[in-house]
């Protein structure tokens, strides 16, 4: 089996290492990755500020970018959730767009509900509690995928929190056109995760992550972040 690796602007730029981890999981399960290095931004960013025109530029490139017929995965819920949800909205062939958007999917759906993987035999000893993104629950549609996974992981204690489903505040540009309002957002879920006892916490977005740690760093405080396929690639 073969698949295509969409690695978008956060990790690309951020986080290269969960890309590689991306990569060792795909290996581990004798799946053949596909990549191309000539793959650029969804568009997701000039879409949500108004740029529509813009973005149907990007898009057009994004589609060329990957072969027909063979799956993309992606590790992040917002961006594939974009493509998967708004696509149609910037083209008039919606047969083409669709047949596009139904070989794209995030990483732990595609794991759980089309590879029926859920032991990776990772290895994590560590308190880690889950943030469901705004993209991954309500826009995406993940539900127990991630659960699932962080459940096999040995050593790894999975903790609840108090609104574990609220926003963390990030939002994009939100958080820079409110930073007071995402700022209290991402206090708000820190203050819940650090009474729930737990030591790290993982999404499937690394743009939340990076908003929380930001916040964690200022403050000093003594929790970490780490995307949930730098989890999964634990130990292997």
């Amino acid at each position: 089996m073969k698949i295509q690796l969409f690695i978008p602007c956060f990790i690309d730029q951020f986080y290269p290492q969960t890309a590689f981890n991306l990569v060792k999981i795909f290996e581990k399960l004798n799946i053949e990755v596909m990549y191309n290095p000539k793959t650029t931004c969804c568009g997701q960013l000039s879409f949500n500020s108004g740029y529509w025109n813009e973005t149907k530029k990007i898009a057009v490139k994004f589609i060329h970018d990957y072969e027909k017929g063979i799956p993309i995965i992606g590790p992040s819920a917002s961006c594939v959730g974009f493509v998967k949800n708004y696509y149609h909205e910037l083209f008039e062939d919606k047969e083409e767009i669709n047949a596009f958007t139904s070989q794209i999917f995030e990483f732990t759906d595609f794991l759980v509900n089309h590879l029926n993987v859920t032991d990776l035999g990772a290895v994590f000893p560590e308190k880690v509690a889950y943030h469901s993104s705004c993209a991954s629950l309500r826009e995406y549609g993940l539900t127990v995928e991630p659960y699932k996974l962080l459940e096999k992981v040995k050593g790894l204690e999975l903790i609840s929190f108090e609104e574990q489903d609220v926003c963390c505040g990030f939002g994009g540009t939100f958080s820079v056109k409110h930073e007071p309002i995402s700022t209290a957002m991402a206090q708000q879920k820190v203050e819940n995760i650090l009474k729930s006892g737990a030591s790290y916490i993982t999404s499937t977005d690394s743009s939340c992550l990076m908003h929380l740690q930001g916040y964690i760093d200022k403050h000093m405080i003594n929790l970490k972040s780490l995307h949930i396929a730098d989890i999964l690639a634990s130990g292997l």
